[in-house]
């Protein structure tokens, strides 16, 4: 049996927002597939881009990616794209009314969790979030903290230390 379950089965991380799990709720997550040239999907397969200052927005019924640097490819000649170009997102009309809904109330936001292949596709991890305050930040990491702590005491008394 392979390590890998099936729904990791052919998928390869390109780039990963870390920051957001850490700076957000996440409440609902979508795959959207991702509308790309040419030398951005090259770029992509050499595993360079960033998430960092990337969003999400939801204009007239279309999703659309923005602030996500894909740099030019390197073997690029005038054909080059633009590194921070608006990018088109791929996503069923049910669950477009579904995030319009979610992004109704006040207080959320549509953030890019990674960018991967799945199957040779590009995709996008949505993510439907509402921002943490410093409380919930401190307390976050106070509990994971607090579970790391407790992870190894029970790993020191299982060695019989």
């Amino acid at each position: 049996m392979s390590s890998k379950s099936s729904a990791d089965k052919g998928r390869k991380l390109v780039a990963q927002n870390r920051k957001a799990r850490h700076d957000y709720h996440i409440h609902d997550t979508y795959e959207a597939g991702l509308v790309l040239s040419g030398t951005e999907v090259k770029s992509l397969r050499e595993g360079r881009a960033n998430l960092t200052d990337a969003y999400a927005t939801l204009d007239d019924g279309e999703v659309w990616l923005r602030q996500a640097h894909i740099p030019e490819y390197s073997h690029g000649t005038w054909t080059n794209h633009t590194a921070r170009r608006t990018r088109k997102l791929l996503l069923n009309r049910k669950e477009i009314t579904r995030i319009e809904r979610d992004l109704a109330s006040a207080g959320t936001t549509l953030i890019p969790l990674s960018i991967y292949f799945a199957d040779s596709y590009a995709k996008v991890e949505l993510a439907v979030a509402s921002g943490k305050r410093e409380y919930d930040k401190r307390q976050s990491i106070a509990e994971r903290e607090s579970k790391r702590e407790a992870e190894r005491a029970l790993a020191a008394r299982r060695r019989g230390e």
